[in-house]
């Protein structure tokens, strides 16, 4: 992709069409013109400073790679999103200069396009700029600020007080495969309604009508969708949260996912009685170890499971396997009613843990791609449904998924399975816990599993800044927000239970709820009315914070471009703790990672998983020695902070340069800086473990998003692994979100995402060195053609998923839709004798 045909083409387009609605063409004059012309030469404006930012990062963002054949870290994320901001511009400006002359043309709706996507440039300028400051702190390679102050703080200040609501209007998933857009607006849609029916102390009819009448409006009203979207992702606790990402648990939405997914013959929840028992140690088959049921938190509780497998085997129907059956109030969850023929048990045996935040969704859930991973494997799966927070925060879901894991070791008999080779797998949550349960399985001394495979895994809890959690201002599935308040929850510092409400009669229920209904039918049947008859009413359009009037009077409609987002900044206070970590240069020619210390085995294994040591001096980042090069690469991009104004001491510095500032939220996020000894716990973030701790890990194969908050944990997991001489396999699926297992059932796309997740899979299985290349979708080429690793270029990869936009007239340089899926890989060359041919 060619930045400057790019930059060259919204010029044009911009030009063309603030000329002729300001006069200089036989355009329309008017309101919405005015709107017109000021939206483009802002645009422009914000384009001539990304320029030279974007040119700058393209030239330095491959030293960040793990690898030259996988181009994929933060700074490229955001270069991505810049560019796929510009090029829905474009496109948008050309629909507009072909089609303005019509009679039918919609000059306010096209209008509102564009200065949404013009708010969305003007933040996505912001986050470069905090990229910048980035490359200035940290050293070479390293994609994490190792502090929560600092930078770190400054960032959660700005998220917090930065408007975010043109992300998930208009604008909502722009930077995604177009497959999967309308998928999200379902869900911001449904979210929002929820959001407005939630603690209203309804039934559940009340809450479900009023969640349907309420939708019509923010379907229609994308500006009033981002607004509300913005506001619940700010100040709801993760109980609403928890709640939303459980619908899927109902029975109406699981039983539609089951008739949709794969039909096996084996589907049933088991719960499995607390009990202690002996393994042997995987060094001397004749010494054993005791494995205690979890305690902490909630006491000794049943661990529940699910089994699930395409074919009956021996011993699934067994009646000892009968005896620890629960039930989830279906009909039958084990299908013998045509007497199926029962297989031998399988060598291979898959343990899944659920993603969910570690706050939400259980095994349910997750069914529709775990059969489809069963019957395309060949194997069972025993996926574990561990306790939630906040009721059950860290380490008690780490424990439950330990033990269910050493009780299949001992009872392959009634998993249809031969003992033989098993991988533990989990997306995001589950990610991080299948890589702590090998962690604890090689303190215990037990035999570990073949194979790692974790789908956007969390591997660092803490509140460290790196630039793609950037992302999670903008992100619609992963807020930094939410993200904040899921973790907050699993460490254990999020309140337990939320607050109790009201018992009320049923006679005064259905009252309310009746009320509660005829109200929002009218109110919504209202909106669609005047948003049809009203199509054409003029909305102020001021870009920042100094062009609104403070006094603006607040409307039922928020409007994105309204002066309500331009309030002035206020920076809520951030308590400033002093990190445990040291705070000095780090050296450029240590290790990955400096050993805490010791790792002693032989402690008890009853005892708490929290480390009673105070941190030591952990350098997990990677970094070689200074190249003159590199340095003068990277100085030439990053900026140090901006000074302020002379004879002004303000509490907190300026992020951004003189003359620029965000648009900010009228509303700010109820954020602060917690910081838990409990995140920085190897078994709660295990990119900080020690090098004695991560050399035992079996292979790890890690599937990431390019778009995904969480992408820099993925990648410098792997470097981390590969520095110490651990096998390790890096894939990158791209235009696809966070969480993309669970909408394997929507498109194309997340399909073959899913794919490449069960080609990890049966790469454990069947000890192959190079996983099965996936299909690579029409338009796309293949990464590692035509890239060079020195230029850091990235069009192979980076493909902008819009439809296809010819940059420049009469050159036929054209941009390739981005409705495929890329994905690139590579291993550990020294390591492959390990993994086995």
């Amino acid at each position: 992709m060619d930045t400057k045909a790019v930059f060259a083409a919204l010029y044009s387009v911009c030009e063309e069409n603030a000329t002729f609605f300001s006069g200089g063409g036989k355009g329309p004059q008017g309101d919405v013109a005015r709107r017109l012309v000021e939206t483009m030469k802002l645009i422009q404006e914000h384009a001539r400073s990304l320029e030279p930012v974007v040119s700058g990062f393209a030239a330095v963002y491959h030293h960040f790679d793990f690898d030259p054949h996988i181009p994929a870290n933060g700074y490229r994320s955001l270069v991505k999103l810049v560019r796929c901001c510009l090029l829905h511009i474009i496109q948008k400006g050309r629909y507009i200069t072909a089609n303005r002359h019509r009679i039918f043309f919609r000059a306010a709706h096209n209008a509102g396009e564009m200065e949404a996507y013009c708010n969305a440039l003007c933040q996505l300028r912001a986050l470069l700029y905090l990229a910048q400051r980035m490359l200035h702190d940290n050293s070479h390679g390293n994609l994490f600020f190792q502090d929560e102050s600092g930078l770190s703080e400054s960032f959660i200040r700005e998220y917090s007080s930065m408007h975010k609501g043109c992300f998930y209007g208009r604008c909502l998933g722009f930077q995604f495969t177009p497959a999967i857009r309308p998928c999200l607006q379902t869900l911001a849609i449904g979210l929002v309604a929820f959001g407005e029916n939630y603690k209203r102390h309804q039934s559940g009819i009340g809450v479900a009508a009023s969640s349907f009448f309420n939708s019509g409006k923010y379907a229609i009203d994308p500006e009033l969708r981002g607004a509300e979207f913005e506001r619940i992702t700010q100040n709801l606790d993760v109980h609403f949260w928890k709640s939303f990402w459980n619908i899927t648990e109902t029975e109406v939405l699981s039983s539609l996912a089951s008739m949709t997914s794969t039909t096996v013959k084996v589907n049933r929840a088991l719960s499995v009685p607390p009990m202690s028992f002996d393994l042997p140690l995987a060094t001397n088959h004749k010494a054993s170890v005791t494995i205690a049921p979890p305690l902490v938190h909630i006491g000794m509780a049943p661990i529940q499971m699910r089994l699930i497998s395409y074919d009956l085997r021996e011993g699934q129907d067994s009646e000892a396997l009968l005896s620890l059956s629960r039930s989830e109030g279906g009909s039958i969850s084990l299908s013998l009613g045509l007497k199926s023929k029962r297989l031998p048990p399988s060598p291979c045996l898959l343990i899944h843990f659920h993603g969910g935040g570690f706050v939400a969704q259980t095994s349910k859930s997750h069914e529709p791609y775990l059969k489809s991973w069963s019957q395309d494997l060949g194997v069972p799966i025993l996926s574990v449904d561990y306790s939630l927070a906040p009721e059950a925060p860290f380490p008690r879901a780490l424990e439950e998924c330990f033990y269910a894991y050493c009780w299949a070791l001992k009872n392959p008999h009634l998993l249809g399975w031969t003992g033989e080779k098993v991988c533990l797998a989990g997306d995001s949550a589950g990610g991080n816990l299948s890589v702590t349960v090998s962690m604890r399985a090689a303190a215990f001394g037990v035999r570990m599993p073949d194979g790692i495979v974790a789908a956007y895994p969390a591997t660092l809890l803490t509140a460290y800044a790196s630039p793609s959690r950037l992302l999670t201002l903008m992100d619609p599935l992963l807020p930094l927000s939410v993200l904040s308040k899921c973790l907050s929850a699993y460490a254990g510092s999020s309140p337990e239970t939320e607050t109790q409400i009201e018992k009320v009669s049923t006679l005064s229920m259905v009252k309310r709820d009746t009320a509660l209904l005829l109200r929002d039918f009218r109110q919504g049947a209202s909106n669609w009315i005047h948003s049809l008859l009203d199509s054409n009413r003029a909305l102020a359009s001021p870009s920042t914070a100094a062009e609104a009037p403070p006094g603006a009077t607040d409307t039922v409609r928020k409007s994105i471009s309204e002066a309500s987002f331009s309030s002035p900044h206020a920076d809520p206070p951030v308590p400033s703790e002093t990190s445990e970590f040291p705070t000095r240069k780090l050296s450029v020619k240590s290790q990955t990672c400096q050993d805490l210390g010791s790792h002693n085995n032989s402690t008890s294994h009853n005892s708490s998983l929290l480390s009673e040591r105070a941190p030591e001096d952990v350098n997990f980042y990677l970094a070689k020695d200074a190249d003159p090069c590199i340095s003068r690469d990277l100085s030439s991009v990053a900026i140090p902070p901006p000074a302020g104004e002379e004879g002004s001491e303000l509490e907190h510095p300026r992020e951004f340069p003189l003359g620029f500032e965000p648009l900010r939220s009228a509303q700010l996020a109820e954020m602060r800086l917690e910081s838990s000894p409990v995140v920085k716990d190897p078994y709660c973030s295990p990119l900080l473990a020690p090098d004695s701790m991560l050399k035992g890990l079996p292979p790890v194969h890690i599937v990431a998003c390019a778009l995904d908050p969480m992408l820099d944990d993925s990648v410098m997991f792997a470097k981390r692994l590969r520095s110490i001489g651990q096998p390790v396999t890096l894939c990158v699926v791209d235009d696809l979100p966070h969480g993309f297992l669970s909408l394997s059932q929507l498109s194309r796309e997340t399909r073959e995402a899913a794919n490449v997740c069960a080609g990890r899979i049966r790469a454990v299985f069947t000890q192959t060195d190079s996983p099965v290349e996936p299909r690579k979708h029409r338009k796309l080429e293949r990464t590692d053609r035509g890239m060079s690793a020195s230029t850091g270029d990235d069009d192979s990869l980076y493909i902008c998923p819009i439809e296809e936009v010819e940059l420049t007239e009469g050159i036929g340089a054209k941009i390739a839709d981005g409705e495929g899926l890329v994905t690139a890989e590579t291993q550990n060359n020294t390591d492959a004798d390990d993994i086995g041919p």
